[in-house]
């Protein structure tokens, strides 16, 4: 829990924290828990795609690797547990292991992923998709073509990935349980939406002869909130931005999200619709984006039978949940199983300064991921 806090105060914006792809605080980031898994006793280096890895050697040199992890980005004005304590929970857990003379019979790895949020190029998962090596060249050209396909590692190393976060809900604090097993990551579309009129004076111009953007786009935040699905306008962008000039150009973000790949695909093609019709009636010229779309992913039954094993085993009662969120174990899915453990967070708050998490549910998360590797080792022994 200190170093949650000595790593939340790394941040690249004085009075809030941000860190974002390759920026100087991820560096500083990187280095300060670089440094806690080399006192941990791990071989740390980072990959082309700057993700934070630290290694701890099994027996067999020929084994695979179980990777474990989240991210160390983080939102603006973010909270400092989404992502972060998923990286320090297993670093705990693996020096817990590493102090009772446990050996293993494969590698583990601990990563510290780049960039999970996609807030500096719009695009989620940008570290560990150049682990897993599925960054598409649209990918590669945003962040400039600076090698970090170079961090692809090669099919078939990795036994599992399992990550430990934040619910980002309030399923558990309403259930009293301090940790949940995940079942499914939802699927996610982001789009970027660009409606442009007319700007005109604002004193001068009637009402029913304006070309306003804003309006338009007013209009569509609020055909997303009655869509159906989970869906969000998280940023707009208004020009020429004036106070008394009616907004001739609006730009905005739309993220669309369901456990279901096929309501979320017709959310969004009912949205694109609607934009259209808006555009029409309001004689707006329309460019609708997609930036990424992410399926859903249903987290391998196995391994989350083995994480749900590890809780009862310590006296707590086993939950499984969705999460609308989506998380590095949805990219790691495309070339190994994956396992998620959430834990709870208070008010069910994230995204936000005020997330919040106990000190007793973080201990029983690095007890029962202890227990999970140490259960696989026993089956892979």
């Amino acid at each position: 829990m200190r170093c949650c806090d000595e790593l939340g105060a790394v941040s690249d914006e004085s009075g809030r924290l941000t860190r974002t792809f390759h920026s100087p605080a991820m560096r500083r980031a990187n280095r300060l828990v670089g440094s806690w898994m080399r006192a941990a006793g791990l071989e740390v280096r980072e990959d082309a795609a700057f993700n934070l890895l630290g290694r701890w050697p099994g027996t067999r040199r020929a084994a695979k690797t179980l990777l474990l992890g989240s991210h160390l980005d983080t939102v603006r004005d973010a909270g400092k547990y989404d992502g972060p304590l998923g990286v320090l929970v297993a670093l705990a857990a693996v020096k817990h292991l590493k102090e009772r003379g446990v050996t293993l019979p494969f590698h583990v790895e601990i990563a510290g992923f780049s960039d999970e949020e996609g807030v500096r190029y719009q695009t989620t998962y940008l570290g560990s998709r150049a682990l897993a090596g599925t960054l598409t060249r649209a990918d590669l050209s945003r962040v400039g073509g600076n090698g970090i396909e170079r961090a692809r590692r090669p099919r078939g190393e990795f036994l599992a990935y399992a990550e430990v976060h934040i619910e980002q809900g309030p399923v558990l604090e309403q259930r009293s349980l301090p940790v949940g097993v995940v079942n499914t990551i939802a699927g996610q579309s982001r789009l970027r939406v660009e409606f442009r009129g007319e700007a005109g004076h604002a004193g001068t111009t009637p009402m029913h002869l304006r070309h306003d953007a804003l309006c338009g786009a007013a209009e569509l935040a609020l055909a997303a909130e009655r869509c159906g699905v989970l869906a969000t306008v998280g940023k707009l962008s208004v020009e020429p931005g004036a106070s008394n000039v009616i907004p001739g150009c609006v730009e905005l973000t739309l993220d669309v999200r369901h456990q279901r790949d096929a309501r979320r695909c017709a959310a969004v093609r009912a949205l694109q619709t609607k934009a259209r019709d808006i555009a029409r009636r309001r004689g707006l010229r329309l460019t609708w984006t997609t930036v990424q779309e992410t399926d859903a992913v249903s987290c391998d039954p196995k391994l989350s039978r083995l994480f749900a094993r590890c809780v009862a085993a310590r006296g707590h009662e086993v939950l499984t949940l969705p999460s609308g969120a989506g998380h590095d174990a949805a990219a790691l899915s495309a070339v190994c199983p994956v396992a998620m453990l959430f834990v709870r967070c208070k008010g069910g708050i994230s995204h936000n300064p005020a997330e919040s998490v106990k000190t007793a549910d973080v201990a029983v998360a690095i007890g029962v991921l202890a227990d999970f590797i140490q259960s696989l080792a026993s089956r892979h022994g």
